[in-house]
C-alpha cells in the first residue's frame, strides 16, 4: 500500500491526526491492533479543555459533545472546613467539557469511515522501519497476510506501551519519569455526583476525586497504595472509603459498580519527540498524572502542531516546522507537567511526609483558594493554556 502519512494508533491522537490531514487534502492510512469494538469501548478520561472543545467543534466532531457533553464552570477543592469553589468563567472566562474519551473515538470513527478513511483494525506484529530515510515503512499483518505501507511520514500515536518509541534508535532520546508513592482506585458507578461541578478532597485519609460522565453516572477515585490490587479493593471499602474522604458534603448514592481499576502515577516525558521520519505524539511520548487532566489534550495539541507541520510541508516543501515539531510540543507539554505535578503535590498525603510538608500543603490549599492570583492561575492552567486553532 502507498499513502502520505502512515498512522500507527486509532486513539485519539491518532484519529484527530488523520481527520485534519484529511481536511488538508492529504491522505492516510490507521493501523490498528485491537478491534473497532475494542477502541470504542475502553473507557479513559474524559475532561477535554476550551481550546480543545472549540476544535472539535470547528472541524465537525462535535456534534454529539454539544448535545451530550457535560459544561464545568469550575471546580471544587475539598480540604478542611468544606467545599472551597474554583470558579473558571469568572476567573478566566474559560470553562471545560466532560465527554468521555471513548465517545469521542467514537465520533472519529465514524466520520473517517463516512470520509473514506482507511482504519485498519486488527493489524498484528506492526514494526516501522527505514524511518532516518524519505520513505518509511509500515508492516504488519491483517486478515492473516502480510503487508506494508510505504508513506512520506509515520505519525507514532500508539500510545505508551506501542511499537513506534521503542523503534527510536538507542541513545537519541532522553528519558524523563518520575513514579509516585501511591495509585488510584476508581470505579465507575450508577451513581449521581454529589455537587454539578468536580469536587478535588485532600483529607487526613488521602485524596478523592469525585467526577462524572453522566447526570446519572459517576467517575470517583481514592488514593491507595502503589502496590494495591483491585481485589484489595471491594465495593464496600471503596464506598466507605470515598465517603469519609467526602468529608461534609451530601452522601453518595451507592449504584451498581460498571467499572473497577487501580492505576499507578507516573510522570513520563521523552526528548526529542521525533526521529527522522517519525513523529511521536500522545501517550506514546508522555504521560502525565491524571491530577492535572491533560493526558488527551496534550494529545490533540500535538497533532494539530503535526499536521500544519505535515499540511506546510505538501504546500510548500518547506521543513521547517517539521523540524521544530518537538520543540513547540515540548514547550506545551512541559507546562502540562508542572501543572500536573503541583496539582498531585498539592493534594495527595505522601507517605513519608513530615509534619512541615502537611503544614505547607495545607497552607497551599488556603492560599491558592483565597488568592485570586493563585486561583487565577489554576483556572487557567486547568482550562488549557492559549492554543492557536
Amino acid at each position: 500500500m502507498r499513502t502520505q502519512v502512515g498512522i500507527v494508533g486509532a486513539g485519539p491522537a491518532g484519529l484527530m491526526l488523520s481527520h485534519l490531514l484529511h481536511l488538508s487534502g492529504i491522505e492516510s492510512i490507521i493501523v490498528e491492533e485491537r478491534s473497532r469494538a475494542y477502541c470504542e469501548s475502553r473507557v479513559r478520561a474524559g475532561l477535554i479543555e476550551q481550546w480543545a472543545r472549540d476544535l472539535i467543534l470547528k472541524v465537525g466532531l462535535g456534534e454529539r459533545l454539544q448535545r451530550e457533553g457535560l459544561l464545568h464552570h469550575g471546580i471544587k477543592l475539598n480540604f478542611g472546613t468544606g467545599l472551597h469553589p474554583i470558579d473558571f468563567t469568572k476567573l478566566v472566562g474559560r470553562a471545560v467539557t466532560i465527554y468521555g474519551q471513548q465517545e469521542l473515538v467514537k465520533d472519529m470513527i465514524a466520520q473517517r469511515l463516512a470520509d473514506g478513511g482507511r482504519i485498519l483494525f486488527e493489524a498484528e506484529q506492526a514494526s516501522v522501519h527505514d524511518l532516518d530515510g524519505e520513505r518509511p515503512k509500515i508492516r504488519f499483518r491483517h486478515q492473516e497476510q502480510s503487508d506494508e505501507i510505504d508513506c512520506d511520514f509515520i505519525g507514532g500515536c500508539d500510545g505508551f506501551h506501542g511499537i513506534c518509541r521503542p523503534s527510536i534508535p538507542d541513545g537519541v532520546l532522553t528519558i524523563y519519569e518520575r513514579e509516585y508513592p501511591f495509585a488510584w482506585a476508581g470505579i465507575l458507578a450508577e451513581s449521581p455526583s454529589p455537587d454539578e461541578e468536580l469536587i478535588y478532597c485532600s483529607q487526613e485519609r488521602g485524596f478523592a476525586l469525585f467526577s462524572m460522565r453522566s447526570p446519572t453516572v459517576g467517575r470517583f477515585y481514592v488514593q491507595c497504595g502503589r502496590d494495591d490490587k483491585e481485589e484489595d479493593w471491594p465495593d464496600e471499602r471503596i464506598w466507605e472509603e470515598l465517603q469519609a474522604r467526602l468529608a461534609g458534603v451530601r452522601p453518595l448514592v451507592q449504584g451498581k459498580v460498571l467499572q473497577k481499576l487501580v492505576a499507578p502515577l507516573r510522570s513520563f516525558a521523552v526528548e526529542p519527540m521525533q526521529f527522522g521520519r517519525l513523529f511521536l505524539a500522545g501517550d506514546s511520548a508522555h504521560i502525565v498524572p491524571p491530577t492535572g487532566a491533560k493526558g488527551m489534550n496534550l494529545a490533540m495539541a500535538d497533532v494539530l502542531v503535526l499536521s500544519r507541520a505535515i499540511a506546510e510541508f505538501y504546500k510548500t516543501r518547506r521543513s521547517e516546522q517539521l523540524v521544530t515539531y518537538s520543540q513547540t510540543c515540548l514547550r506545551r507539554m512541559w507546562k502540562a507537567q508542572r501543572f500536573s505535578w503541583w496539582m498531585t503535590q498539592m493534594l495527595h498525603r505522601f507517605p513519608d511526609e513530615s509534619a512541615f510538608d502537611r503544614k505547607r500543603r495545607e497552607a497551599e490549599l488556603d492560599y491558592v483558594t483565597s488568592s485570586q492570583a493563585a486561583s487565577m492561575t489554576l483556572a487557567e492552567n486547568y482550562t488549557g493554556l492559549p492554543m492557536d486553532i
